[in-house]
Order: structure tokens, then sequence, then C-alpha cells
């Protein structure tokens, strides 16, 4: 099977990237069932690179029924060290119009119904998640939509919301009031599952709407949102890849050594169908008795 060390994760719109070459399709099961959709592995910038649209191809999956641990656990298994995600967002800012792009460097997590860890059924671990998203890989996202000329923000907080309704006014202004910039429903658990895979994880948020609370601007539609991804996905598509071509070829960040310290559960104690299930994540820190 193909190995890739770059995935790219496709939100609303994006259902495949182009300029990729010796492309082949890979159809996985993981511990955690099966991911949104066959992965597309092909070459682009002269880096193998993993692409699965987390909705499905067509849209056929809303975000909370989105099978997170399987996603990210199929890509780690394919080698994936770098993931880069594109997400549609409302706005909560004036300055964040829609069309403009943020690269969040904060989360907020307003969801309810989903399972957000890999661990558990025996085995415990508490990951660093004070900053959730890579610094790395979002300065190489940054420079990459500069570099594109989109209208960017370097940095933001990103609430995730359960969906799949959007806002009530209260709940945007809400949100506004504690200082959030952005709005969406697809960033958790991606980001702390990429986390505790130890895999480096970064969000183009494109912005399509002004979400519930602006009094001159009409509430976030589906149509709405479409119009304006339309232009973002073009973009988004040009950013992916510089990104790629930007890549290091090692990673110098504590992403790859996220799980270091963070098993509190002893070795021994460890189910075995759990170290099984879970091997490709924790199996080094269990056989140096490293947790």
């Amino acid at each position: 099977m193909s190995q890739a060390k770059i995935g790219v994760i496709g939100g609303t719109g994006l259902y495949n990237v182009e300029g990729l070459t010796d492309i082949e399709k890979v159809s996985l099961d993981t511990p955690f069932g099966k991911p949104s959709d066959t992965i597309t592995i092909g070459t682009l910038e002269r880096q193998r690179v993993a692409f699965l649209p987390r909705h499905g191809r067509g849209h056929i999956i809303s975000p909370t029924e989105i099978p997170q641990r399987a996603n990210i656990y199929a890509l780690k298994s394919l080698g994936v060290e770098h993931i880069i995600a594109i997400n549609s967002v409302g706005s909560f800012k004036s300055e964040i119009k829609p069309g403009d792009l943020l690269i969040p460097d904060q989360l907020i997590d307003r969801t309810r119904q989903r399972i957000n860890t890999f661990f558990g059924n025996g085995i415990v671990a508490h990951i660093q998640f004070a900053q959730p998203f890579c610094p790395n890989l979002s300065k190489i996202m940054y420079l990459s939509a500069r570099e594109a000329g989109a209208s960017v923000h370097p940095k933001g907080t990103y609430v995730v919301m359960e969906g799949p309704a959007f806002s009530t006014q209260a709940e945007s202004r809400l949100h506004r009031s504690w200082g959030a910039d952005v709005i969406g429903m697809t960033a958790l658990p991606e980001a702390k599952l990429a986390r505790e895979a130890e895999i480096c994880y970064s969000i183009v948020a494109c912005s399509t709407d002004y979400d519930s609370w602006h009094e001159t601007e009409e509430p976030v539609s589906v149509d709405a949102i479409l119009s304006t991804m339309r232009q973002n996905m073009e973009m988004s598509k040009k950013i992916i890849s510089l990104a790629v071509s930007r890549m290091p070829p090692e990673r110098d960040c504590d992403c790859a050594t996220a799980l270091m310290g963070a098993i509190v559960t002893a070795p021994e104690l460890v189910p075995p169908e759990q170290k099984k299930k879970l091997d490709l994540l924790i199996g080094k820190y269990l056989t140096k008795g490293n947790s």
C-alpha cells in the first residue's frame, strides 16, 4: 500500500485535490470502522499526499456523524505526519468578511455528542492541548495563503458547535461576546484526535457568512455558504499546493511526541484488546515501558 506523509481533509465543497499524479485509491478499514470515503493518494509538488473528504464525496455525512476516529487512524496508518484541514466557518468579526480565510490558533468546544478520544476502556491518556494547532504547520499555511493572494488572518479562536442547525441569534451573540472569531462544526474532535495520533494539524478556515449576529446581513443559510465556498475552494486548492511545497523533510515540533508522558495507565494493566487496537498509536511507548 502507498504511504503519504501529508494528509488533506476536505470540507464542504472540497472533494478532490487538483494536480495529483500517480494516483491510487485506497479503501481502508480501521479498529474504529471505515473512514468517510475512499482515500486518494497521489504526488503533488514531489510529495505523496493522501486526500480524504470528511463529509464523503457528495456530502452525505453530517458533522455529528463523521467517523472522526476512523479518519485520523486511517491517515496515521498511511504514514501521515501533517494534516491540512479545510473548514467552512461563519465569522463573528466585521473585519473577517465572507471570502476571507483565517488560520485559527485556538478552539472552544461546544459539541455534545461526539467521542473525542482514542483512549478509554482500560487505558487513560491526557495529552497537552493548550495549543490545539501545530504552530509550525500553521505558519506554513499562513505564508502559503498570503503567497496565493488570499485575504488571510493569521490567528483567531474557532468555536466548534454540534450542528447541524446553524446558530440562534442569542448563541451567535454569546460566542461573539467571548471574543471568538469564527464558528464551524468540524474542527473537533478532529484536532484532538490528530494530537493523540501525534500528527501535526492545522486548519484553513474559510469564512462564508456572518453567522447570525449581524444586524444588517442576512443570517447564515446554505445558499450563502455554497456561493462563497466556490470562491474559497479555488483559493484553498492553490494554498494546498503551495503548502505542500513548503513542507519540511523532518518535524521539529512537539506534536510528534504528544503521547510521551501522557499515558498514565501502567503498561501491564492495559487490556490486551486495547493494546492491539491502539498499537499503531501507543506501541512504541508500551514496548519501551515509557508511559
